[in-house]
């Protein structure tokens, strides 16, 4: 019966009955016998599924002239009815000398090589190297932010557990839905992205995700939460996210810490916390105004780690009225839930207070 209920709200876009925090079977289950789990090229496979899912390969590039922006294919299917491919572009600009350029265009003709590890469409690709250890990215989807790119990873990539996956369902032998994320949580950037204003040079550092929500995504999460530390000898990624009530409001954390190029740990036992939060009085969410983000785990050796960013985010660079921005496809997996405002608020920060202690 639960299964059946399921069923329809993922149909209609609706609310889904309270199945409890024991329907999910969190990556935090997996994180306690194996923290985390080196990829391989193989684990860069798009799923590309005939089923409802979003899935996305994200890459976030900080240049050394203090631009930063987002190269973005986001691959949608609704209900195994209808799948629309999306690139996205944003670039923001330092100092906010220039408001943020935000390009985002419906794809044509896409697919996938055999291995579905290169992704093409008209006028755009996204290419993994032979060897697994670089991305090329073109597009000439819009005139506006023209693309050429090459991100190179410069330390291992990994997902949390075994799969780097939770699962969804009263049924642990049979889930009926799914969230996964892998990381190259550093890597270096060459290239540029043309622009109306001309050519700005991105060279500089980059992070690369791969995610999927095997699910409507409302469904799989109400909240999240989403840190990139990038410092000339350390990165430190998390991504957390709260599920809705269906599913207990259950917290899931998934992140880790590199030196150079080498992963000092990674795993699910990290906490975000928006430490002060002022509020939008636009819009009457509780927007944060500071953070602070706590990584903790063991080496490979098996010594303890810990590490805590926070302080003040200072000035927010954007925030994305998601209903009113996202391209057409996302509207309509959120359709069905009436009275969802979902926000994005986008925040940079030159510096805040890192800390870490290795015994």
């Amino acid at each position: 019966m639960n299964w059946l209920k399921q069923q329809a709200a993922n149909i209609a876009g609706t609310q889904e009955p309270i199945y409890g925090p024991s329907a999910l079977q969190s990556v935090h289950k997996q994180a306690e016998t194996t923290p985390y789990t080196e990829l391989t090229k193989q684990d860069l496979k798009w799923a590309a599924m005939e089923s409802t899912c979003v899935e996305t390969q994200s890459f976030y590039l900080m240049a050394d002239s203090g631009h930063i922006a987002l190269a973005q294919v986001i691959y949608s299917n609704v209900a195994g009815i209808r799948t629309t491919v999306q690139w996205n572009t944003k670039i923001f600009y330092p100092d906010q000398r220039k408001p943020n350029l935000w390009s985002s265009d419906a794809v044509e003709n896409y697919g996938f090589d055999d291995e579905k590890l290169r992704f093409y469409a008209d006028g755009c690709a996204m290419n993994l190297s032979e060897d697994g250890t670089s991305y090329t990215i073109k597009s000439a989807t819009n005139d506006a932010s023209i693309v050429n790119l090459v991100v190179t990873r410069k330390a291992p990539g990994f997902h949390v557990g075994k799969d780097g996956k939770s699962y969804y369902g009263t049924n642990p032998d049979n889930p009926w839905g799914s969230m996964r994320h892998a990381f190259w949580p550093r890597c270096s950037v060459e290239g540029s992205i043309l622009t109306k204003d001309g050519d700005i040079d991105f060279k500089g550092s980059a992070l690369f995700i791969m995610a999927l929500q095997g699910m409507k995504p409302h469904h799989a999460a109400a909240k999240w939460t989403f840190c990139d530390f990038q410092s000339p000898t350390y990165s430190a990624i998390m991504m957390e996210y709260t599920t809705p009530p269906s599913y207990g409001s259950s917290i899931v954390n998934v992140g880790g810490l590199v030196v150079d190029g080498e992963i000092v740990c990674a795993g699910s036992s990290n906490a975000a916390t928006h430490s002060e939060v002022k509020g939008d009085p636009e819009n009457d969410w509780p927007e944060p105004e500071a953070v602070k983000f706590s990584w903790s785990g063991k080496t490979k050796g098996g010594k303890p780690v810990s590490a805590e960013l926070s302080g003040s985010l200072g000035t927010r660079l954007d925030r994305v009225d998601v209903m009113a921005e996202v391209p057409k496809f996302v509207k309509s997996i959120v359709g069905g839930v009436a009275g969802t405002k979902p926000y994005i608020y986008q925040v940079f920060a030159i510096c805040l207070h890192p800390t870490n202690n290795q015994k």
